[in-house]
């Protein structure tokens, strides 16, 4: 991985997820980081590590200092040279209306948060912060209250982003992120959208959206990934929408007709986004890893007929994960999963 130009590794406090508690808690995967870079004695300074407070009402002053003190006893790193460590407030108007969001003083103020962060910076204990599933709003109120403080502002922000999930480009964060305005850096997470992407469950659908029982136990005893898990198959629905399933047909049938996987164009596609200064990928097997190595080895550029081919598909349906044509009576106002409907 890292003779292949790899020197990101990003993960949470909070992995693995799902964690039960028995076979797998939380921290655990800081801790398999750990360890591996100590067994294989990688060089500090040749690896990013990326790791994330739990997000919402977790992020305050006191916890902020004693879960990154966490991350770094489970990484084994007695500091943290280049390691990017945040976790996002998320503005939301309607959290307004919420009175477990509004209660007991609030979220965590701007500024509390930065000079929170700041005292991280100025123990050696990280050398930059981020955000995760943040909005417009909330990267820039962000950036610009460090700068008014003289505080370190925040260098990155990470979201969901894929050829079918580019709000990110639509929603203001884009312009946002921009060099010429706040300058954070974006790196994109499921960017085959939890392996739909890869194609593999193109012929034969996810565990839970089998039509028998036998079946569906089948796959949930044999996973493909994460979409033939209970956890995450019904968190990762809004990418098996019949939207996004007709979406990724298509893209499908765009890389096929120009030789290539559709795990390729996805990624070649992803990597030519202005917004986009990092992608962030997991694997289910070595083979799709080497897979990828192979994808990013490649310099040159997706032909200006692919992109626009893809432009057409998108133009359709330019937010497919959030569309969904079996809505229950009983969502009251919300998607799917949870997800707020504006």
């Amino acid at each position: 991985i890292l003779k292949s130009g790899v020197n990101l590794l990003d993960t949470a406090e909070q992995y693995p997820i799902p964690s039960n508690g028995r076979e797998s808690q939380e921290g655990d995967t800081e801790k398999v980081i750990g360890e591996w870079m100590k067994s294989r004695k990688v060089s500090r300074e040749k690896v990013v590590v990326a790791t994330k407070i739990t997000g919402g009402r977790n992020v305050t002053p006191r916890n902020i200092l004693s879960d990154c003190e966490g991350s770094l006893k489970r990484l084994q790193q007695h500091y943290s040279p280049q390691s990017n460590w945040g976790q996002s407030l998320k503005y939301n108007v309607e959290n307004e209306r919420s009175s477990y969001w509004r209660g007991m003083g609030g979220p965590t103020s701007y500024e509390d948060m930065c000079l929170a962060m700041e005292d991280l910076v100025q123990r050696g204990w990280i050398r930059g912060w981020g955000l995760c599933n943040d909005n417009a709003y909330g990267l820039t109120a962000s950036t610009r209250t460090a700068k008014f403080m003289g505080t370190t502002p925040p260098c990155t922000m990470q979201g969901d982003f894929s050829i079918i999930d580019r709000k990110s480009e639509e929603n203001g964060v884009a312009e946002a992120a921009s060099p010429y305005n706040e300058n954070v850096g974006f790196m994109s997470y499921n960017a085959l959208a939890g392996g739909m992407l890869t194609g593999k469950y193109m012929d034969s659908p996810a565990a839970l959206d089998e039509t028998t029982r036998e079946r569906a136990m089948d796959k949930l005893n044999k996973p493909r990934g994460r979409m033939d898990t209970r956890g995450w198959g019904g968190t990762l629905y809004r990418y098996r929408t019949e939207a996004a399933q007709e979406a990724i047909r298509e893209y499908a049938a765009i890389a096929k007709a120009n030789n290539m996987s559709l795990t390729e164009l996805s990624l070649r596609w992803n990597k030519e986004r202005s917004l986009i200064t990092t992608t962030l990928l997991g694997h289910t097997n070595l083979g799709q890893l080497k897979e990828t190595l192979n994808i990013f080895k490649k310099k040159e550029t997706l032909p200006d007929q692919v992109m626009w081919d893809i432009d057409v598909v998108h133009m359709r349906n330019r937010l497919p994960l959030f569309s969904s044509n079996r809505v229950g009576q009983s969502w009251l106002g919300e998607g799917e999963i949870g997800e707020p409907i504006p």
